[in-house]
């Protein structure tokens, strides 16, 4: 047993030195938005901003607000009221009354084979007049000035689809603590940097911000090769790139946020929807993954406390490596440094929604979402 505790500890602390270069080169490889120059044509090409919501009413208003705040000059805002039972219906009526720029567009039945905000974006981008198109959330707070950087930096790039990360904000030490560790496990599971690499397969789509040329947008179909899949927004992003298209991820922690998720039960509920569907509904890799979590992200935390000697050592100098890598994004995030510490906790809890969302996907033959119940056959057979 020793033997073996020795070997994890060694492989272990390779993996996270490689992967410490590796998301360091990366993150440092991948622009900054604050950092991009507003584009300063008075008369830029007709973008048209396309939001889903679904009893939205605590956030929208201070969001759509936000937006149409932005100084863009030529822009539409499409909001997609998708079956709404809250005041979201009434607080978009009224906003609409007071901006020319907005329109309302209400979804009262949800057609067969199609996940509500999937369909509801589809919706959007068809009665949508600009060449540029940009797919966002309800709960998305911009700087007034985020338009004008994207949008040039993407025309200056010659883009065709541009991805930018938010800060997400939730309450509280854990939920602070799990967004860290989430976006360690996104960057491994992404490599987002890659994303630029024609030679790479690797692919990025944020729900945040997905901005894509309209004609891109149309050629590839839309949201209809994705209809069923709860990752729409990584997966526009895998159809976009396999397309031919060029992409790119920026960094906009500084300048756009979301309201993440409120309290833990309301995490756990969120996540258990597409956590299984992030790794194409494999029960194979949900084990490998979850077994890897364990073996290589908690144990070294227990085993600085447990063991004695070498073990001891090189566990030590593993939690040191780990922390290493969680301290730039935490600056980055703009959260406490010290939530590294808790990534052997908040990564139990990842593998724990991970695990529960694969048991209640079987024990439900699918997912409820919005009101609907798409059974778990559905979901497999969108793949892309």
């Amino acid at each position: 047993m020793t033997t073996f505790f020795l070997i994890l500890a060694c492989v272990t602390l390779v993996a996270y030195l490689v992967t410490a270069i590796e998301i360091t080169l990366g993150n440092r490889s991948i622009s900054r938005l604050e950092n991009i120059s507003p584009m300063q044509d008075q008369q830029p090409p007709m973008l048209s901003i396309i939001i889903p919501g679904r009893n939205e009413e605590r956030g929208i208003e201070g969001a759509l607000r936000s937006v149409l705040r932005q100084d863009y000059p030529n822009f539409e805002v499409l909001v997609i009221n998708d079956r709404s039972t809250d005041a979201t219906g009434e607080i978009l009526a009224r906003m609409a009354n007071e901006s020319e720029r907005l329109r309302v567009i209400h979804v009262r039945e949800l057609p067969p084979g199609w996940l509500g905000k999937n369909h509801a974006l589809h919706l959007g981008a068809a009665h949508a007049s600009g060449t540029l198109l940009l797919f966002t959330d309800a709960d998305v707070v911009m700087h007034p000035s985020v338009l004008r950087r994207a949008a040039g930096y993407m025309l200056e790039r010659k883009l065709d689809h541009l991805a930018i990360a938010p800060r997400a904000i939730m309450p509280g030490t854990l939920l602070s603590a799990f967004t860290l560790a989430f976006t360690h496990y996104f960057a491994l599971y992404a490599k987002p940097w890659k994303a630029s690499d024609p030679k790479s397969r690797r692919h990025i789509g944020l729900g945040a911000f997905n901005m894509v040329r309209a004609a891109v947008y149309r050629a590839i179909g839309g949201h209809k090769l994705i209809a069923m899949r709860p990752d729409d927004d990584m997966k526009l992003g895998k159809l976009i790139k396999k397309n031919g298209y060029r992409q790119e991820i920026v960094f906009g922690a500084s300048m756009i946020t979301v309201e993440w998720y409120t309290s833990l039960r309301e995490l756990i509920a969120g996540l258990m929807k597409n956590m299984f569907s992030g790794l194409d509904y494999s029960v194979t890799a949900v084990i490998a993954v979850s077994t890897a979590q364990l073996l290589l992200d908690v144990w070294p935390f227990v085993a600085v406390l447990v063991t004695r000697g070498v073990i001891q050592l090189l566990n030590g100098l593993i939690v040191l490596t780990i922390c290493a890598v969680l301290w730039p994004n935490a600056r980055s995030l703009r959260l406490s440094r010290w939530l590294c510490l808790a990534f052997p906790l908040t990564t139990v809890l990842f593998v724990y929604i991970l695990l529960k969302s694969t048991w209640i996907t079987f024990a439900n033959d699918g997912i409820e979402w919005g009101g609907t119940h798409y059974s778990l056959a559905q979901l497999r057979a969108n793949k892309v």
